[in-house]
């Protein structure tokens, strides 16, 4: 009978060759390959998180409502899962480094347009092309970490790659804020463009390709011509969440993201006017807290899941349950819960400098918390899958992102029917309803991966 102590995926007969593919570069290189993806995956936070703080300024330039900007939110988050689709399957088949270099202009030229937008329709149209552009950050980040580092390294590396690009989400709202107060919006999104110029020259000049020898699609294709263009179906990785595993843990993390989205989407209506802050810098900096919890959950998280990881093998004597890294999130599935439901209850019933505190604390909470639970589910998804790990983690990211846009539509229009506080209990049950499913797919993992057998790694 299979259990939780008989995994599926042991140890292979070739360990050595397995285990030298990850030798291909030094320490010191890789060291600077994980610099450069965390140098292209900081971008994608800032073209996301600086928008939300300027959306009163915006209103005010196109003489437009708030609700009606907010849809580009929506829309960025669509574009997010259309790119990491697109950039995810191009670069199974062309490379993690092509892939970088082809979607940054496409940044580039929308943050240009985006800063000269002078209507609704433009500005929804740029939102896209700028998201689009640097939406292949995440997977093709995540891609490369699994290409040089093994399974008990990566949550680590996974942990220093995320912190860079929460970092951003960490600064990028009082930045957004500070830019829409003192100086301009449409100034912050030229230096966006200027930053994609730059991280195009980086990578370059300094970035090699990662993508193990062999597993390219375009080394399986006789070379006939000097370029050879094909024919990538985008849509090819949706088909890995028909994996239990998968979609399980694509459902865990839209629930725990979507917590965070209804504390820091309404910020300015809810926690600013309950307390009186009408200044965009200082709304801006009521995000501070939430990222400071995101970057200190994934440094820790990382390392700590990959110690569970080392200690569950050895009690097995050297047998591998993937698995057993998502123990990790069980601490994170209890602070999320109880962050954005104390959030809702103290923005509608403590006002004054206690009530705003305290929200700050929970803010804190919820970023430590959410990262405890999307740490281990990205390492997990890379480790489960290794051949095809951009395209699983795009997959993912990108029903994510459609699922999230759907939802963060609901979030203003649900605070202004049932209030602030019955908005955020919902979203705490429902990530409640995500931790039952990490309990379930902890204890029946297994079973599921051999339900379904998408290429699981051995």
């Amino acid at each position: 009978m299979i259990s939780e102590e008989r995994p599926l995926l042991t140890s292979t007969s070739n360990g050595t060759t397995h285990e030298s593919i990850y030798d291909r570069f030094t320490p010191a290189q890789k060291k600077w390959i994980v610099f450069v993806v965390s140098f292209a995956g900081l971008l994608p936070a800032f073209v996301q998180m600086t928008f939300v703080p300027s959306i009163p300024q915006i209103v005010r330039d196109l003489d437009s409502t708030h609700a009606a900007v907010s849809l580009s939110v929506s829309l960025s988050i669509f574009a997010e899962a259309v790119g990491a689709l697109v950039w995810a399957a191009y670069s199974s088949f062309y490379g993690r480094r092509l892939m970088y270099l082809c979607g940054i202009p496409f940044t580039c030229i929308g943050s240009c347009g985006v800063a000269t937008s002078t209507s609704l329709r433009s500005l929804l149209f740029w939102r896209f092309v700028q998201t689009f552009g640097c939406s292949g950050g995440l997977s093709l980040g995540a891609g490369v970490i699994a290409d040089i580092y093994k399974s008990e390294e990566r949550g680590t590396h996974i942990g220093i790659f995320f912190s860079a690009m929460l970092l951003g989400f960490m600064v990028a709202p009082f930045l957004g804020g500070s830019a829409a107060q003192y100086w301009s919006w449409r100034y912050l999104h030229y230096s966006f463009g200027a930053w994609g110029l730059l991280g195009i020259l980086l990578i370059y000049l300094s970035f090699p390709e990662t993508t193990h020898p062999g597993t390219m699609g375009i080394d399986k294709v006789a070379r006939r011509k000097r370029f050879n263009v094909a024919w990538v179906n985008p849509m090819s990785s949706l088909w890995l969440l028909r994996s239990p595993n998968f979609f399980a843990m694509m459902l865990v993390s839209s629930l725990v993201t979507f917590s965070g989205y209804v504390l820091l989407v309404p910020i300015a209506y809810t926690i600013g006017a309950r307390y009186g802050i009408i200044n965009e810098a200082v709304i801006g900096a009521c995000f501070l807290p939430n990222g400071l919890g995101n970057l200190i959950g994934t440094l820790v998280a990382g390392g700590l899941s990959d110690s569970v990881v080392k200690k569950w093998r050895m009690r097995r004597g050297g047998v591998w349950y993937p698995e057993d890294r998502l123990r990790v999130a069980w601490i994170g599935g209890f602070m999320v819960p109880l962050s954005v439901g104390a959030s809702g209850l103290l923005t509608a019933y403590v006002g004054g400098p206690i009530g705003l505190s305290l929200n700050l604390l929970c803010l804190y909470i919820n970023g430590m918390g959410t990262d405890f639970v999307l740490n281990p589910i990205a390492v997990y998804n890379l480790d489960v899958a290794q051949i095809r790990s951009t395209e699983v983690i795009a997959a993912y990211v990108a029903v994510r992102s459609l699922i999230l846009s759907a939802a963060t539509a609901s979030i203003i229009p649900s605070i202004e029917r049932i209030g602030v506080a019955w908005t955020n209990i919902i979203a705490a049950v429902l990530t409640l309803i995500g931790q039952g499913i990490i309990f379930l797919t902890i204890r029946y993992g297994d079973r599921m991966r051999a339900s379904v057998d998408v290429g699981f790694s051995n």
